[in-house]
């Protein structure tokens, strides 16, 4: 592998790379890691489509990277994440107009937000940071296959180490409410989905990988207080490295790096940080890496059958 790090930039990631003739939705980039994540993609020739909740902030991003990249194939959806039938509308445009899908990037995400609950009565995290996504991509399917060799990209975040998924209580329906471990297990639930998601489309081409951003200062910690982040930085796995902040170009070159690096290709099912594939944890697990509970075939089959369940659609991929 290449010799990236923590600081690599999304330029320094495509360094010598040409995505003419790729294609790509990146969701969430209206602005912070999302918007960085399309313009980088952009500027190597890939048509990208962004997918976001706020339009008007959407369409700002999208004419901005066209001058930027002077790349003109960059379009605009709406997408809120919570909404199934948004999520439908969406992937429907989408197919109605392309073929194919090379990229998926599944940046969009909410953080440690006070309780609140879908129309359908779901936890707000994980129907945002999971579901939303899972019913995306598995709408989106017969696209990535057709546009093979194509790659998922998930975010996760280091924050699954606040938790494993309650499978008996995902929603909070009979617990007290914590933001904190239900964004750990949303984004437990991201790495879980793309091992499953890999399982079932890596025969036809498509892998899926997850990854954590790093620390970055955008949008997505706009509920967190300073007593907050006092108490994520004070209650951090024994072991955990120091807590290193990046910048928005940094943020968003591993999600990069996983989706265009021709040393991945192949490559499927993992977790990845500052550039690099990381090991998984032993057992014990709670080291700030790869969870044990986010490892395994077992748990990432019975969350996509859960997914499933929640969403009342059964998906053969």
């Amino acid at each position: 592998m290449a010799a990236f790090g923590s600081q690599t930039t999304t330029d320094e990631v495509l360094k010598g790379i040409d995505l003419t003739g790729k294609i790509a939705i990146v969701t969430g980039a209206s602005g912070g890691l999302g918007a960085e994540t399309a313009r980088a993609l952009a500027s190597k020739g890939c048509s990208v489509t962004i997918a976001a909740r706020d339009l008007s902030r959407a369409e700002a991003m999208a004419a901005e990277i066209r001058t930027s990249t002077g790349n003109d194939s960059i379009d605009v959806g709406e997408l809120e994440l919570d909404k199934p039938d948004s999520v439908r509308r969406f992937a429907s445009n989408y197919l109605a107009n392309h073929d194919s899908l090379n990229i998926l990037i599944n940046n969009a995400g909410v953080m440690a937000c006070p309780l609140d609950r879908t129309a359908e009565g779901w936890e707000m995290q994980f129907a945002t940071n999971h579901l939303g996504h899972f019913l995306l991509t598995c709408l989106l399917s017969p696209a990535l296959v057709n546009g093979a060799p194509a790659r998922v990209v998930n975010l996760s975040s280091g924050g699954h180490n606040f938790g494993p998924i309650d499978f008996d209580d995902i929603h909070f329906n009979h617990r007290d409410y914590d933001k904190f471990a239900s964004y750990g297990q949303s984004k437990s639930a991201n790495i879980l989905f793309s091992i499953e998601l890999d399982n079932r489309l890596k025969d036809r081409g498509v892998r899926a990988n997850a990854v954590h951003p790093g620390v970055i200062v955008t949008d997505l910690g706009r509920h967190m207080t300073q007593e907050d982040i006092e108490a994520i930085t004070g209650n951090r796995p024994e072991g955990s490295p120091p807590m290193e902040y990046k910048e928005v170009p940094a943020g968003a070159a591993t999600s990069v790096w996983l989706a265009t690096s021709p040393e991945l290709e192949g490559t499927g099912g993992q977790y990845a940080q500052d550039c690099q594939l990381v090991a998984p944890d032993g057992p014990e697990a709670g080291t700030g890496g790869w969870a044990s509970w986010a490892q395994g075939d077992d748990n990432a089959a019975r969350l996509w059958t859960l997914s499933e369940g929640m969403l009342g659609e059964t998906f053969n991929i």
